[in-house]
């Protein structure tokens, strides 16, 4: 026992002393790396995240190299080189996954989205995120497999299946059908993108914007701070409407049932007067219009302009309030009314009465209250 101990002390020294020489590097690489790479955002994004894995794998080479050189007939050697080798592939792993998020936060730095137009770096931030959680995903599985290969048992598996690729990769693809169809389904929405961050959505019904794109679904940030949840595949097979695709800015309409009487030169001149006076109207469009007739009122549809949907949604509530307030005051008699018609009298002479509200009936030059005729 005291001579196996003998023979690890060397090994155990060297070991000690690479990865403390591979520490010290580290730390004098890191101070050289960032002052370098502080320059581009990109390049100080990568650098800042493999920081951390970096400590790891530099002390383990060191020591996977100690290992190798150490005699093959010193006891114990073989499971310490492989567990090592194992910690090893396993800090690789967590570098390269490491750098693929660093290069995705550093791509999105590089494109802010707090500015007036961001429609192209929504679309950048959308693809950066789908296909950064991909390549990490990629990364993980490359970096386990290599693990599980450098176990016996392992090997063994993966022949025997490799055998019956077959019927394996049948029964696979048919139990993680949903798990591929959404990876696809993530890759055509990050290369086509019908939809990016930020943007709003109308989804069976919901109005919401999308607040993050994952490997499998779509969360939706609905209008009163609820959260949707849907996934990839369905945006692929269904359709759903998309208010800021190209542009954030959107026409929205305000509609008015109001009687015939109402005069649409001063409705038309207060809507303008109410939406100059707003901040979320965007100066381009203000129109109304006589849109639907019918026996008893005329609907009438106010159109405006925002520079958003949720601006627009405001001036929309606005202008209505204002609009219905409007009518009320200055022309009361044009408000939608349910009429009838009352027969004024017997005689030919007699004459026939305006139609009235119901609820209001009027008497008109036919027979007073108490049956009888006028003087």
């Amino acid at each position: 026992m005291n001579l196996q101990l003998d023979g690890w002390l060397q090994p155990l020294l060297a070991a000690l002393g690479a990865a403390l020489a591979a520490l010290i590097g580290h730390r004098i690489g890191r101070m050289v790396v960032l002052r370098l790479t502080r320059f581009s955002v990109l390049l100080d994004s990568i650098a800042r995240k493999c920081d951390r894995p970096a400590r790891w794998v530099l002390p383990l080479v060191a020591i996977e190299m100690v290992w190798h050189a150490s005699p093959d007939e010193l006891p114990l050697i073989n499971p310490a080189r492989h567990y090592t080798g194992l910690l090893l592939i396993a800090s690789i792993t967590w570098l390269g996954m490491a750098a693929a998020r660093g290069v995705a936060q550093g791509v999105i730095a590089r494109h802010p989205a707090d500015v007036a137009d961001n429609l192209q770096a929504r679309r950048i931030h959308t693809q950066t995120r789908v296909l950064s959680r991909t390549a990490m995903g990629v990364i993980f599985v490359i970096g386990l497999s290599f693990m599980l290969m450098t176990f016996p048992g392992a090997r063994q598996l993966g022949a025997s299946l490799l055998a019956s690729a077959g019927v394996a990769g049948l029964v696979a693809g048919i139990a993680a059908k949903s798990v591929f169809s959404n990876l696809i389904a993530g890759l055509q929405i990050a290369l086509s993108q019908p939809m990016r961050i930020d943007d709003v959505l109308i989804v069976q019904g919901e109005w919401g914007r999308v607040e993050e794109i994952t490997g499998s679904y779509v969360v939706l940030r609905l209008w009163d701070e609820r959260r949707l949840i849907v996934p990839l595949q369905w945006f692929i097979e269904n359709p759903f409407q998309n208010w800021t695709r190209h542009s954030a800015e959107i026409l929205g309409t305000v509609m008015l049932w109001v009687d015939y009487t109402l005069p649409l030169q001063p409705l038309r001149a207060e809507a303008r007067r109410l939406t100059e006076g707003s901040p979320d109207w965007d100066r381009r469009v203000c129109e109304v219009q006589v849109v639907d007739t019918s026996e008893r009122c005329m609907q009438l549809r106010v159109l405006v302009s925002s520079a958003s949907s949720g601006q627009n949604w405001s001036l929309r509530c606005a202008l209505r309030e204002g609009l219905i307030d409007f009518i009320r005051r200055e022309h009361p008699q044009a408000l939608p009314r349910l009429r009838a018609d009352v027969q004024s009298g017997q005689g030919p002479d007699a004459e026939q009465p305006a139609m009235q509200p119901v609820g209001e009936r009027r008497v008109g030059d036919g027979p007073d209250h108490d049956g009888q005729r006028g003087a």
